[in-house]
C-alpha cells in the first residue's frame, strides 16, 4: 500500500537514519574524514580560483534561500584559516541573504570553477560588516564592495564531481536548447502581475546588467 507524501502517491518514506542505511552503504574511508574546520592552503587555492559561489541561507520563516555570488576568480578573500570574506554588489536592493543573516548567522557556500568538476563546501557563521580597508581590498574596476560578509569557517569538505559529469555543464556542445526557456523579464511581470510591458522590463534588465555590475 502506498504512503501520501505531499500529495504524492510513493511507495514509501524514509524517515531515519536507520532506514537510510539500511538501503544505502557506509561511506567509504576516503570520503568519511574529508571534513576539515579550517581553510588549509589546499583549500584557499580553491577559493583563488573560483569565480561562483552559491550562498545559502535561512529566512526568518525557517525555509532556505540560495543566491549566486560571483566576480573574478579570487573574490572571497581568505582573512585567515578560520575567517573568509565576501564582498556584496550592487543589486536588486531586497538583500534577502543579509537580512537572514542578521536573523539567523548560519550560512553555506559552495564554490565552483567553470570547466572544473570537483566542488568546495564551506559552513559556519555570517555577519554582515563595512569596513573602508577591507572593502578597498575586495574592489572591482576601481569600485569597493559595500557590505562584507564575513564568515566563521566551522566545515570543510570537497565534493566530488558526478553533478557535472552528469549534467554536462561544463560541456558547451551538450549544453540544451534555451529558445524555449522563458526570460527573466517574463518571470518578474508574471509572478509579480506587474502592469509594466515586456519590453520596458527587458529594457531594465539589460541597463542593470550592463550598467550597475559594480
Amino acid at each position: 500500500m502506498g504512503t501520501n507524501v505531499f500529495g504524492q502517491s510513493v511507495d514509501g518514506r524514509i524517515s531515519s537514519t536507520q532506514q537510510l542505511r539500511e538501503i544505502a552503504k557506509m561511506p567509504s574511508r576516503y570520503v568519511d574524514s574529508k571534513v576539515i574546520d579550517h581553510i588549509d592552503q589546499l583549500t584557499e587555492r580553491f577559493i583563488a580560483a573560483s569565480p561562483l559561489a552559491i550562498l545559502g541561507t535561512r529566512r526568518e520563516d525557517g525555509g532556505v534561500d540560495q543566491t549566486p555570488r560571483g566576480d573574478p576568480p579570487g573574490f572571497v578573500k581568505v582573512l585567515d584559516p578560520k575567517t573568509l570574506a565576501l564582498p556584496d554588489r550592487p543589486g536588486n536592493n531586497r538583500m534577502d541573504a543579509i537580512e537572514n543573516i542578521l536573523r539567523d548567522d548560519a550560512v553555506g557556500l559552495l564554490f565552483m570553477i567553470p570547466g572544473h568538476g570537483d566542488t568546495i563546501r564551506v559552513s559556519g557563521r555570517a555577519a554582515i560588516v563595512q569596513d573602508d580597508g577591507l572593502a578597498e581590498k575586495l574592489a572591482v574596476n576601481g569600485r569597493p564592495a559595500g557590505f562584507i560578509t564575513l564568515i566563521r569557517v566551522e566545515r570543510v569538505l570537497s565534493h566530488c564531481p558526478k553533478a557535472f559529469i552528469r549534467s554536462r555543464a561544463w560541456m558547451p556542445d551538450e549544453w540544451p536548447d534555451t529558445s524555449n526557456v522563458p526570460r527573466l523579464a517574463e518571470i518578474i511581470k508574471a509572478h509579480g502581475q506587474l502592469s509594466d510591458t515586456l519590453p520596458e522590463l527587458e529594457d531594465m534588465i539589460h541597463q542593470s546588467s550592463t550598467e550597475r555590475l559594480y
